[in-house]
């Protein structure tokens, strides 16, 4: 049995926050920190960003828990998927495709006929996990979030 069928799957409360402001530390640290430069680092802490969008979207993530603990979040709004994040301790466990899976169902039941989602050109193990999900270049762009000189690549999934 795999530990993917240990977790449950459920809305975000309001008493996640720490954890979900944890978890995008944390795939802060391992993912983008590596790949920006050292003041959009700075500008990252300085605004506190993941207490920013936690407070601004929190309630809408869905969040995998595993033994009771949040390890994932998933959100998204109509057909694009804004984040998903597995905290870097149980990366490569299942949560990440079970969240999802999820997303994808959820936005196909809405009508949607695809789902899109970004990554980034230096994140080639996002990039090999949403090709392993069907997900295609729909096109690429620079990326504005972290003013580093990064390019975005926007993915595309036809669902049903």
């Amino acid at each position: 049995m795999t530990q993917a069928k240990y977790l449950h799957i459920r809305p975000a409360r309001a008493d996640d926050s720490a954890a979900l402001i944890a978890i995008l530390y944390s795939t802060f640290q391992s993912t983008w920190r590596p790949a920006i430069t050292p003041a959009a680092a700075g500008a990252y802490a300085r605004e506190n960003r993941p207490a920013d969008y936690v407070g601004r979207c929190g309630l809408e993530f869905r969040v995998a828990e595993r033994a009771g603990e949040v390890i994932g979040l998933v959100h998204w709004r109509n057909d694009f998927i804004h984040a998903l994040h597995v905290h870097s301790a149980h990366a490569r466990t299942g949560a990440g495709a079970a969240l999802m899976d999820l997303a994808e169902a959820e936005i196909a039941h809405a009508g949607f006929p695809s789902a899109r989602l970004e990554t980034d050109t230096f994140n080639t193990a996002s990039q090999a996990f949403y090709a392993g999900r069907g997900y295609v270049e729909a096109g690429r762009y620079p990326d504005a979030e972290w003013d580093s000189g990064l390019t975005t690549l926007l993915l595309e999934k036809r669902l049903g």
